[in-house]
């Protein structure tokens, strides 16, 4: 991928477009766990790829590219937001899931969408996208101490959720005597 992204800084624009497929699952899967809309998520995705064909010769370091992609993804999402001049309130979103073809990958994405937004968005950097705790620290701009208190706390909430959803699974089973 280091290659890919030296080639589109060097203007090959095929490059640029390759990198933009590659990720665009990715970024939808983000845009609308903080948006919960289409249409914003389609938006903040459009405004990403501007903002990154216009700014990818600042990039200093391909190898974090994705970070990078990310970073500029959340922020035009946060921009959204506060356009918005609230929060959307959680709910199920079923073009999110249909991303996911097995059915626990579905349930994930549904529970994870019930969390509170700082913890909803910390775990799927984490578990969905593969982001390291420093990684995650530099997209959404805060310390690795944040980020690995968020990822319990949200760990605990999704465990409480989940269990409420799943009152027999042998995860929630109380053992009788």
């Amino acid at each position: 991928m280091k290659n890919l992204v030296k080639r589109a800084q060097a203007g090959n624009k095929e490059a640029f477009i390759l990198l933009m497929e590659e990720h665009k699952q990715a970024l939808y899967k983000i845009a609308v766990s903080m948006l919960k809309n289409d249409a914003d998520a389609a938006d903040a995705m459009q405004d990403t790829v501007l903002s990154s064909f216009e700014n990818l010769q600042g990039l200093r370091q391909p190898e974090f590219f994705k970070t990078w992609l990310t970073r500029i993804l959340i922020n035009h999402c946060n921009r959204i937001l506060k356009e918005r001049g609230k929060m959307v309130p959680i709910y199920e979103h079923p073009e999110l899931e249909e991303i996911q073809v097995d059915t626990s990958g579905r349930e994930f994405l549904g529970l994870l969408n019930q969390l509170e937004d700082q913890y909803r968005i910390v775990l799927l950097l984490y578990y969905v996208e593969g982001f390291s705790i420093k990684e995650i620290g530099s997209i959404l701009e805060m310390n690795e101490n944040t980020v690995k208190t968020r990822l319990s706390r949200g760990r605990n909430s999704f465990k409480k959720i989940y269990l409420k959803e799943n009152p027999t699974s042998a995860y929630g089973m109380e053992v009788q005597g």
